[in-house]
């Protein structure tokens, strides 16, 4: 049946952000600030430890919902680890991208439960053009996780997403720059022709009149053209 839980009835929001203040902490905390994680309502908690509690919870699409309400850092990203992608409208993400404040956020969101709705390709060129730094994240966010886990598509279909990728290298704030590159380096590592294509990309990028586009066509050219990690990515 379309949108079935099995989840347990025994998690409530209080009961989970218990769970998870039981096992923050402070070192990590600032081991989040260090790596540009906004910590206002974080405790610290190792992801890892949320997948397992996600685990245990089971797919609960009306907890998720309750959970993301909370605002608690950690608990949002139990809560994209539950809800359920049958059950996730385009309002619902719509909603929730409002809320994006920080990177891993954004990415974990894109991992455990936008790529796997039937509208992430629709998203990506919608949230490109917005801009706000973390909603257009997520658009190059999802491309890098689809091109990883999308096995069906095929190659040429990710070639439409280049003039996103050109057009917004010049983006030159570091969580947009950062998902941009990361998304030019999966698709070229996906195949031997999407290598070919994203080098040549980059090598247009580079020209382009911005220091982030530099940085983000360089970063690109170094790994793509490292035989070694080419080799490795597609074993």
């Amino acid at each position: 049946m379309k949108g079935k839980t099995t989840a347990s009835n025994n998690f409530t929001v209080q009961s989970v952000i218990e769970e998870l203040k039981k096992h923050g902490s402070e070192y990590n905390r600032q081991g989040m600030v260090r790596f540009g994680i906004t910590v206002e309502k974080a405790f610290g908690v190792n992801v890892p430890v949320m997948r397992a509690l996600a685990k245990k919870i089971g797919k609960n699409h009306k907890l998720a919902l309750k959970l993301w309400e909370s605002g608690c850092h950690e608990a949002r990203h139990v809560a994209s680890m539950i809800a359920e992608p049958e059950l996730t409208t385009k309002t619902l993400v719509n909603k929730w991208a409002k809320d994006f404040n920080s990177w891993d956020i954004v990415d974990g969101t894109c991992s455990n439960l936008l790529r796997k709705t039937d509208f992430a390709y629709e998203l990506i060129p919608r949230y490109a053009k917005r801009k706000e730094e973390f909603i257009r994240r997520t658009a190059f966010s999802l491309i890098a996780y689809l091109v990883v886990h999308d096995k069906k598509r095929n190659d040429l279909e990710f070639l439409q997403f280049f003039p996103l990728i050109k057009e917004y290298s010049a983006d030159e704030r570091n969580f947009v720059k950062k998902a941009v590159n990361w998304s030019l380096r999966q698709i070229g590592k996906r195949s031997p022709f999407l290598r070919e294509r994203a080098i040549e990309l980059a090598e247009e990028i580079k020209t382009i009149d911005s220091k982030s586009a530099r940085w983000i066509a360089n970063d690109a050219l170094r790994e793509l053209k490292n035989q070694k990690t080419y080799i490795r990515n597609n074993k």
